[in-house]
């Protein structure tokens, strides 16, 4: 009877593959390109799946995925499944940030209606452009105002976040949105209840972006 069950034992589960950035779980790790048209927090780095978060809007969803390097910076990944599906990356900036890199008469305006702002980078010091260059483009247009939504820290793929009010909704809050002429570079800010800003300069990527892709199990 050893020997049979030595010789029909159970098959191993055969080991997780990984061809796409919406097929990443929590533990993943994802090797990005070298490319110098990346900025250095980018480029060339292996990066872990800390966490996956949904954005839920009236009609769509949105999953970001939190990663982490060496470095220990917090860079945030979305795969956007468009006619020509593509990734974007932001990482959140300071208003101490926000004072050095923009207008802020011209920031402002953001929020004002009917949400056709322009906004321009200022000119930037030798240690701004090392940080921040190629996080940014020279001029943006507004093309998001006053979105509404709900921002859970969970993995909804595939599934409903919760709907009950008086239950696990989410964080809600409202986004804004500008983009710059080439569609490459972007200003994401989410304005949630109390009063809490964020900001996030974004780039907009080609998948080939992501050159290997790591199961964590």
């Amino acid at each position: 009877m050893g020997f049979l069950s030595g010789l029909f034992g159970k098959k191993q589960a055969p080991e997780r593959t990984l061809s796409n950035p919406n097929e990443l779980l929590k533990g993943d790790m994802v090797t990005l390109d070298d490319s110098f048209a990346l900025p250095s927090q980018l480029r060339g780095q292996q990066l872990k799946v800390e966490a996956i978060h949904t954005y839920e809007y009236q009609r769509s969803q949105q999953c970001e995925f939190l990663l982490r390097g060496a470095e220990g910076s917090a860079i945030f990944m979305a795969y956007v499944q468009d006619d020509d599906p593509y990734l974007s990356f932001s990482i959140k900036i300071t208003r101490a940030d926000v004072e050095q890199l923009f207008d802020l008469d011209e920031f402002a305006q953001l929020f004002e209606e009917p949400g056709n702002a322009t906004l321009h980078t200022n000119e930037l010091s030798a240690e701004l452009d090392d940080l921040f260059g190629r996080w940014l483009a020279q001029s943006y247009h507004q093309q998001e105002f006053a979105q509404f939504g709900y921002f859970h820290r969970e993995d909804y793929r595939n599934l409903k976040p919760p709907q009950d009010e008086n239950g696990k909704r989410g964080d809600a809050f409202e986004s804004y949105n500008l983009v710059n002429g080439d569609d490459t570079h972007a200003i994401d800010v989410e304005v949630y209840e109390g009063g809490e800003t964020e900001v996030m300069l974004t780039l907009y990527r080609p998948l080939s972006d992501v050159r290997d892709y790591w199961p964590g199990s």
